[in-house]
């Protein structure tokens, strides 16, 4: 069985390329903090990632430098025999899902509904078990 799950933030921006069949290929860089600490030893862990088709696409349009993520995936090698004829070694991890670690608002960023205006309470029931909105609340709502 061949299965990571991490949570970190993103070192920087993803980079995304589309494929000749017009699929996403996202790459990121993950820092995990390490779970012990020890003196004079790195404090994170840094993987490079690759997340396919429309997790990749979602990376691209969600996911900014310092953003904090879940990701589960897959270890795969990532070696190769550079220009001297010396074998690099690398691993990456091939994405398989991923999610937010947090809100936005922990991020520093803020969502743009949340600084709108109180609207007013509904005060009555319409009588057929709704209740009645009041008038111009709907410009103010984030799901219109």
């Amino acid at each position: 069985m061949n299965k990571v799950i991490m949570m970190g933030r993103l070192t920087r921006d993803p980079e995304v390329r589309y494929g000749a069949s017009g699929s996403a290929v996202a790459t990121l860089d993950l820092a995990v903090d390490r779970r012990f600490k020890r003196e004079g030893q790195p404090t994170a862990d840094f993987f490079r990632c690759t997340a396919f088709g429309k997790t990749g696409e979602f990376v691209e349009k969600y996911l900014r430098k310092g953003t904090k993520v879940v990701i589960d995936g897959e270890v795969q090698n990532d070696n190769y025999t550079n220009k001297d004829g010396q074998m690099v070694y690398g691993t990456r991890i091939i994405i398989n899902s991923i999610e937010f670690a947090e809100s936005k608002n922990a991020q520093g960023g803020g969502d743009s509904y949340a600084s709108a205006p109180a609207a007013q309470a509904p005060t009555s029931d319409a009588g057929d078990g709704f209740i009645n909105i009041p008038e111009g609340v709907e410009e103010e709502l984030p799901f219109n």
